[in-house]
């Protein structure tokens, strides 16, 4: 009889723990290449938190640190539905979807103010449909930020400065023939890069402040140059297969979730920029804030004519940005 009841006891507590009807959550696995308290993990971590405390139903799985490969690697892996959803920079996406070059076109956009109208109005609502064709389903921008340039060999003012240096550029055909036009020798890298800063093979890198502050290439890069050369956004995106066999209710969900987070993402990274700016300057590099850009802008006014912006979706896309710039 003991014996009995000590069965049933347990029973009744394994239903407790595990009732009747209960399931294991969906996990969602969600792919980064960045490290904790950058600009992807920002929103990654916003993302999770907002879509846990709203369904039972997933889990988000962060996989950080370039633990899953460059970001070109995991765009592969989303494609192929191995991972689910990833905040990736739109550069190296171009290799997959040639009209994402539009967005990272040189000194599109003159301010924040600028690109939130393009990218949240109709035409960056237009490039996350046509992601469509590629396998991935566009949820929203969240920012890098606008890039600059570093180096270990001299102060560049003028455009003409730049000739020489071994600059690391992202995965993508855009920002190499960016830098070729601009007299640099660059060399596309996946993420990070301190070692070949720190060890000569490279001379020179670019990105937005927060990036040379939170992997601090201040202490193997002297100089810094405010060119603003490319606003670099965040695509949001996830597994179009993967996405679209969700209950419509659960897409809504998680879309919303993720629009919220870029939203937030993009105000931490604005908030931060004076300080990391002055954390910079602090630590010793050299900053010229006001380099000549009209030299730069010179230098880079014929990279539309290149083969890279002859594409037929490129083409129709770029002017309607130009034009939506143009009307701020």
């Amino acid at each position: 009889m003991r014996k009995l009841l000590t069965t049933i006891t347990l029973l009744t507590f394994a239903l407790f723990i595990h009732p009747i009807g209960a399931h294991a959550k969906t996990i969602i696995k969600l792919g980064v290449v960045t490290k904790p308290g950058s600009a992807q993990n920002v929103c990654a971590e916003k993302f999770k938190e907002l879509l846990e405390s709203r369904s039972d139903k997933y889990e988000v799985k962060i996989y950080h640190s370039a633990s899953l490969g460059t970001e070109t690697e995991i765009l592969q892996q989303i494609q192929m539905n191995t991972v689910h959803m990833g905040i990736i920079t739109s550069g190296p996406f171009d290799v997959f979807l040639p009209e994402v070059r539009v967005i990272d076109y040189p000194f599109l956009f003159a301010n924040y103010e600028q690109v939130d109208s393009v990218l949240d109005g109709k035409p960056g609502q237009l490039l996350l449909k046509k992601l469509e064709k590629v396998g991935f389903k566009g949820l929203a921008f969240s920012e890098n930020g606008f890039r600059h340039l570093t180096n270990n060999k001299r102060p560049v003012h003028t455009a003409d400065d730049v000739k020489g240096l071994k600059i690391r550029v992202m995965e993508s055909v855009l920002h190499k023939e960016l830098w070729r036009l601009l007299g640099a020798n660059p060399t596309p890298m996946g993420w990070p890069i301190y070692t070949e800063l720190q060890q000569g093979t490279i001379d020179a890198q670019e990105n937005p402040l927060w990036v040379i502050w939170t992997y601090k290439l201040y202490e193997v890069q002297k100089y810094l140059t405010l060119t603003h050369h490319v606003y670099s956004a965040h695509i949001d995106i996830a597994n179009l297969k993967w996405f679209s066999s969700l209950p419509k209710e659960d897409q809504q969900l998680i879309k919303s979730c993720m629009l919220e987070a870029a939203h937030y993402q993009r105000r931490w990274n604005r908030e931060n920029e004076a300080n990391f700016l002055k954390k910079l300057k602090e630590a010793g590099m050299i900053v010229d804030e006001h380099p000549d850009l009209k030299s730069f802008r010179e230098k880079v006014k014929d990279i539309q004519k290149l083969s890279i912006f002859q594409a037929k979706g490129v083409k129709e896309l770029l002017p309607i940005f130009l034009e939506a710039v143009k009307q701020q």
